[in-house]
């Protein structure tokens, strides 16, 4: 389990697979200086709720994977989650898309 730190104050837990799609989609809206909406559903144990925060580029940003190894990124998912990013309602994890099947390239062996 990962953890996304915002700002000092704010520590959310996410698969490693799911932070490392919200890592591309996060960095690539700070990097146009883009602000939005981040928003997560609660752990049991805060009472099965949910939360949001304000994600804006002045705002200290750190993300802490538990496994060594970068996961394999699905392109559809990142599509999606930026989608969510640049609507009114913000970023928020949804269900992984299943990629798209690559159609045979010339010369490949069937």
């Amino acid at each position: 389990m990962g953890k996304l730190h915002y700002d000092g104050t704010v520590e959310i837990d996410f698969e490693d697979r799911v932070l490392a799609h919200l890592q591309i989609v996060i960095t690539a809206k700070l990097r146009r200086n883009e602000s939005f909406l981040l928003s997560w559903r609660d752990d049991h144990s805060m009472g099965d709720g949910r939360s949001a925060i304000w994600i804006h580029p002045s705002h200290a940003l750190r993300y802490k994977y538990f496994g060594g190894r970068m996961p394999r990124i699905n392109p559809a998912w990142i599509s999606a989650l930026t989608d969510l990013a640049n609507s009114a309602g913000g970023l928020y994890v949804i269900s992984e898309p299943a990629e798209p099947v690559r159609p045979p390239a010339k010369g490949d062996q069937l």
